[in-house]
């Protein structure tokens, strides 16, 4: 039996990890309740009373979700500003980081046999940051609509704009569905990369949303970058 020596890395805070779930899960909530208020089964019309009420209990879920999401979204903002682990924006300034965003997107779709070892690799870099601008639109017109509920309170105040900017609830409306979706396109895609290189390639990339550590085989070429020199 041979022998691999790893190394273990202590990567993510635990402001990103547990807000990371709680993220997740209040995405699922909103997405399912979303899809109720969009559209109720028709199940639901043949007592038209208790289907104002359950409709109205999906809402209030919807909206406490809602509010989860963005406290766990700024507590999460936290965390990348304290700990250099938890800093997962692209590094769009640096030349290479193109050309190894390609590399590990090769090696994904089977086109390749592997890819340079990374702490957070270039492409999940690049899809978090699809993510974050999806997450800003959903926001945007979820509290626009929200607002519309009373248009002089806070949330009608701030957001009142989204909605004419759109030209209309309706289209607000249509914007937040279908970038929901987008979401969950992501979320589909991320499972995937995740679980492939959990168990196909060894890189911890699931387990250390639990540990904080990634356990690799092969030395990182973004140590230096993500960990800082004094602790490479």
């Amino acid at each position: 039996m041979q022998t691999v020596p790893r190394r273990i890395y202590y990567l993510f805070s635990p402001f990103l990890r547990i807000f990371h779930w709680v993220m997740v899960d209040t995405i699922i909530v909103m997405f399912l309740t979303g899809i109720l208020i969009g559209k109720p089964p028709e199940i639901m019309n043949l007592e038209p009373a208790q289907t104002m009420l359950l409709i109205d209990i999906i809402r209030k879920l919807h909206f406490l979700a809602a509010f989860i999401f963005c406290a766990s979204l700024i507590l999460r903002v936290y965390g990348f500003i304290i700990n250099r682990g938890d800093r997962l924006f692209p590094r769009f300034w640096e030349g290479h980081f193109y050309a190894e965003t390609v590399d590990v997107a090769l090696h994904y779709m089977l086109l390749k046999k592997s890819h340079k070892s990374y702490l957070r690799n270039p492409l999940a870099r690049m899809s978090y940051a699809f993510l974050y601008v999806l997450v800003a639109i959903e926001i945007f017109t979820g509290f626009a609509m929200y607002g519309m509920t009373n248009p002089f309170g806070i949330c009608g105040t701030l957001f009142g704009w989204v909605n004419t900017v759109l030209g209309g609830e309706m289209m607000t409306h249509l914007v937040h569905h279908y970038v929901a979706w987008g979401i969950i396109l992501f979320a589909t895609g991320h499972l995937y990369m995740v679980t492939r290189a959990e168990f196909m390639e060894g890189e911890s990339e699931v387990s250390s949303m639990f540990a904080g550590s990634k356990i690799l085989v092969h030395e990182p070429v973004d140590a230096n970058e993500v960990l800082g020199p004094d602790k490479v």
